[in-house]
């Protein structure tokens, strides 16, 4: 009898929704207008598929928000999360005490990142490894007896997080208009973004005149207060800019004749998404930092953290002095547990080879059919992340009038046609699961030119092309 009456009721749809809508707020929403539409409810995952509480199946092209690395249901992980959830569900990294999957873990992640990396400081998302950046980089500067140094240099249109400090290393106007942001000494300078910046000359040298401003901003401010400069090396959420080859190694020329440490904001580019381990070795810098989140487990348990380079780390290490900074979920053994699970499993399947190899070259082949399409100017990929820039005229790039929304337009048909890809204004961008076959490529693809050829007919039906 209790079993009966405890058996969960199967909720409608409209059900979910009126009680998401009645207690659910949402990141990045406007509350309101997800209430009088009801939010989409995602039921359940295999591989690189999603299915919703109406049955209908989805390709999920951005791999749930750039992590589900190894793809959804992977046995390996669960069983990882179940045995350590047995044998020690939780406990702190404070009062000098560790536990032995967050060692293990250091380890493993000492062995896969680049050499300049032995350490690691965890948190529990990427917004919070960004904020111990923060706090790192000041410290570091703090110990060597030079406090003036606190400046840190990101670029417009970059997202290192929503907290107060990742908001504020983000480059986003909108976030920025919320909340008297940025916080003081974080300033920023443009994005490498050729399409819209720099198509007045070569893509190599706007990629160093867009490193020279990251010189330029140092000599304004005075090298001598600017300690760091961040970036992503593929700006993700900014619309899958992949920057010119020339650019990140002038960046890195830059800080090493100033001086000042580098960070690499690795949470999405990260454990094989470029077709190397991190985006850092595909671009070609050797940051001091590197934040790291969502593919360390693939996103089936939270976790985050900063790879602190040897330069940083002897300096607080040596000194000595107490480092007042850190959170209750740093080195979570159930995450870590997961993580080293996640790492093998990358490393046993060959997964980073794969995408540099195998599936990201062909995804590039496939990418380069759409700039045919009339309403495609730039093609973009690296490894597996890609992006498609819609345009109202073709031979001259102009761009739609931003208050059309024209890649919400395609975005909406991308749903009704059981694909997920993102819309970043006029761009439209993918990054689906390392494990996707050749096969699903393929599908994937034909997807995205029905939704683009649907989009077509909608702006030319409205008179907006």
């Amino acid at each position: 009898m209790n079993a009966v009456l405890n058996t969960p009721h199967p909720r409608t749809t409209a059900e979910w929704q009126a009680a998401d809508s009645a207690h659910y707020l949402h990141p990045f929403t406007d509350f309101k207008g997800l209430a009088s539409k009801g939010s989409r409810v995602i039921t359940r995952a295999d591989n690189i598929y999603l299915w919703d509480s109406e049955g209908k199946k989805i390709l999920d092209a951005m791999s749930g928000l750039w992590c589900v690395n190894v793809g959804y249901g992977r046995q390996e992980l669960i069983d990882a999360a179940t045995r350590q959830l047995k044998e020690l569900p939780f406990y702190n990294s404070f009062f000098q005490t560790a536990t032995p999957p967050a060692i293990e873990l250091a380890e493993l992640l000492a062995e896969v990142t680049p050499p300049q990396f032995q350490h690691v400081f965890y948190s529990g998302s990427g917004s919070e490894g960004n904020d111990t950046v923060v706090r790192m980089v000041r410290r570091y500067w703090d110990v060597l007896g030079q406090p003036q140094r606190k400046v840190i240099i990101s670029r417009k249109n970059a997202y290192h997080g929503s907290t107060m400090a990742g908001a504020s290393l983000g480059g986003m106007s909108g976030m920025h208009e919320q909340g008297g942001l940025p916080i003081p000494d974080i300033v920023h300078i443009e994005q490498p973004f050729w399409f819209e910046l720099g198509r007045d000359m070569s893509r190599d040298a706007f990629g160093l005149k867009a490193a020279g401003l990251l010189e330029a901003k140092i000599l304004e401010l005075g090298a001598e207060r600017v300690a760091a400069f961040i970036g992503e090396p593929i700006q993700g959420a900014g619309g899958v800019i992949v920057p010119p080859d020339t650019y990140w190694p002038e960046i890195q020329r830059i800080c090493d004749k100033y001086g000042i440490l580098l960070v690499s904001d690795e949470v999405i580019t990260g454990f094989g998404r470029t077709g190397q381990w991190f985006g850092c070795e595909r671009m070609g810098s050797k940051p001091d930092l590197m934040t790291f989140a969502k593919g360390v487990t693939s996103g089936y348990i939270p976790l985050g953290g900063v790879m602190v380079g040897e330069r940083i780390a002897r300096v607080l290490i040596d000194q000595g002095g107490e480092f007042n900074h850190g959170y209750t979920y740093s080195g979570h053994p159930v995450a870590c547990a997961v993580a080293i699970a996640n790492i093998r499993l990358i490393q046993r399947e060959g997964l980073v080879e794969r995408v540099r190899e195998d599936v990201g070259p062909y995804l590039a082949q496939r990418f380069a059919e759409f700039a045919e399409h009339p309403l495609v100017g730039e093609v973009q990929t690296c490894g597996l992340m890609g992006a498609l820039q819609l345009v109202k005229d073709k031979a001259s790039g102009a761009t739609f009038d931003g208050a059309l929304e024209v890649g919400m337009v395609c975005r909406g048909h991308c749903f009704g046609n059981g694909l997920i890809m993102r819309a970043v204004g006029d761009r439209m961008i993918i990054a689906p699961p390392l494990v996707i076959t050749r096969a699903q490529i393929d599908e994937m693809a034909g997807l995205i030119r029905r939704c683009l050829d649907l989009t077509l007919a909608d702006v030319k039906a409205r008179g907006w092309m």
